[in-house]
């Protein structure tokens, strides 16, 4: 007789996880030979030092690996240890950092590598609250230095986990009101898991850096391609989706090149703490404003800006150009003045003349930087 026993099928649960075990099985197994050599990573089944992990994760915030590699390779050989760096010169720490972005970063690297240092014996903490209680550290940041510093279960997105969530799951709702469910969907692949938990956030960033690239995913090299949704319908080349940008604020200001009397050094200021650029040494500029001309004047004056700042200064020669230099949040235009300072000229607090020959010395902020090679190569 056929038996009345009813058929036993496994419950949503345990496919899902078996789902999961696969995913982060192939994943796992794809790193293993196709990892990423980096200067701050260990092996794979190796932990990394946490001194360098959290050094190139704050370093890797909105700035690609490429240009991490030379600053990250001139920082752990200046500071070789979060005591070091914790002990240097603020100014010094600042010089080194410029050109890799936001300053408040670099600000806030210093304070951490002094807390760790002074309070925690130089030892990062391995748990996800304690290490956001920490200068710079975010939820991101915390979640990196837990997973691949420590091996602990963490939920690691990048822009590149977020690409690979998206077309593995076929997220088709816009950025950035799609990153909750994005977040659901990585944290139910990370979270709770023991297997490896660094090598599994690294395998993912490291497959959105190299095979689910943004345009033109390889997906015939992709371990996981037979359960991508996205690939499965057609739509992996086209996500994640974006909603469309709003236009860049747009601000303007001047910018002086003023030598001394000689002509020998050119007029650098350290700019306040706080603020953009915040304790880096630059070029003096007026405030940059979101109207290009004062308010009640039609157009820009040069003349009036260089008497009403700096009335012992002397025009020598004509505008020397212009630069244009896109932040994050919104489009900065410069537009260039050359001027030589008067017998008598003094200079404003915070200011300081720095001869020619040596500028390449300093480590300035890539707007004035540009600004700089405008006016030496005239």
């Amino acid at each position: 007789m056929p038996s009345t026993m009813p058929i036993q099928r496994p419950s949503h649960k345990k496919k899902e996880r078996a789902q999961t075990d696969l995913f982060r099985a192939q994943m796992l197994a794809w790193y293993d030979t196709h990892a990423r050599v980096l200067p701050w990573r260990a092996k794979p089944g190796f932990t990394a030092n946490p001194y360098h992990v959290w050094l190139s994760e704050v370093m890797l915030q909105q700035t690609t690996v490429q240009a991490v590699i030379p600053y990250f390779g001139k920082f752990v050989d200046k500071w070789p240890t979060v005591h070091d760096l914790a002990m240097a010169p603020s100014e010094e720490v600042m010089t080194a950092w410029a050109g890799l972005g936001y300053y408040a970063r670099a600000r806030n690297l210093h304070k951490c590598a002094q807390v760790v240092s002074r309070e925690n014996k130089g030892k990062f903490p391995n748990a996800l609250e304690k290490l956001k209680k920490l200068p710079g550290i975010g939820d991101y940041t915390a979640a990196a230095i837990a997973a691949i510093a420590f091996d602990r279960p963490a939920t690691v997105i990048d822009g590149n986990v977020d690409r690979v969530i998206s077309r593995y799951y076929a997220v088709t709702d816009p950025l950035p009101g799609s990153k909750p469910e994005i977040r659901a969907l990585a944290a139910g692949l990370a979270e709770g898991r023991t297997d490896r938990p660094g090598d599994f956030a690294q395998s993912m960033m490291d497959l959105g850096a190299t095979i689910c690239i943004p345009k033109n995913p390889r997906c015939d090299l992709c371990p996981v391609r037979d359960g991508c949704a996205g690939r499965a319908q057609g739509i992996a080349a086209d996500l994640p989706a974006k909603a469309p940008k709003k236009a860049q604020p747009q601000r303007w200001g001047l910018i002086y090149w003023i030598t001394n009397p000689a002509g020998d050094a050119v007029l650098l200021e350290r700019r306040p703490d706080t603020g953009m650029l915040g304790g880096m040494v630059g070029l003096p500029t007026t405030e940059w404003a979101d109207r290009p001309v004062p308010k009640g004047r039609k157009k820009p004056d040069i003349s009036d800006y260089v008497t009403d700042r700096y009335p012992g200064l002397e025009r020598v020669r004509d505008n020397p150009g212009a630069i244009r230099h896109t932040f994050t949040h919104f489009d900065l235009d410069l537009i260039g003045v050359a001027c030589r300072a008067k017998k008598g000229f003094a200079p404003e607090p915070g200011q300081f003349w720095h001869t020619l020959a040596a500028l390449s010395e300093i480590g300035f902020p890539t707007v004035f930087k540009k600004f700089v090679n405008l006016c030496i190569l005239k």
